[in-house]
């Protein structure tokens, strides 16, 4: 998936177009859409990254996982924990990358 078309994902999760994005993180008209044909600053990534609260690797198609870093939500641990009540905090990890691995094979 290209940037652009991770981007449009995300807003249509949210509700939102691109433009109103642009529009909520004041950047200038079809900014995003030139992203198509013109490398975005790193500065700009960071800023659409965290409106979504997803990572730049994320946007960049250099992951699946759009959490940022490898934290684990509370939602997630719970998740994990009635999987295993047992598990350590890394075996929460890798069953979550598992339910993410999982997830993205079935979309």
């Amino acid at each position: 998936m290209t940037l652009l078309e991770v981007i449009k994902k995300l807003c249509k999760k949210r509700g939102i177009s691109v433009t109103m994005l642009e529009n909520e993180l004041e950047l200038p008209d079809n900014t995003i859409y030139q992203w198509k044909n013109r490398t975005p600053s790193v500065d700009r990534l960071q800023v659409v990254a965290d409106y979504f609260n997803v990572s730049v690797d994320y946007l960049l198609g250099r992951t699946d996982n759009p959490q940022i870093g490898n934290e684990i939500t509370e939602e997630a641990a719970t998740l994990a924990a009635h999987i295993d009540p047992a598990a350590t905090e890394e075996d929460m990890k890798k069953i979550l990358e598992y339910i993410d691995f999982i997830q993205q094979k079935y979309k």
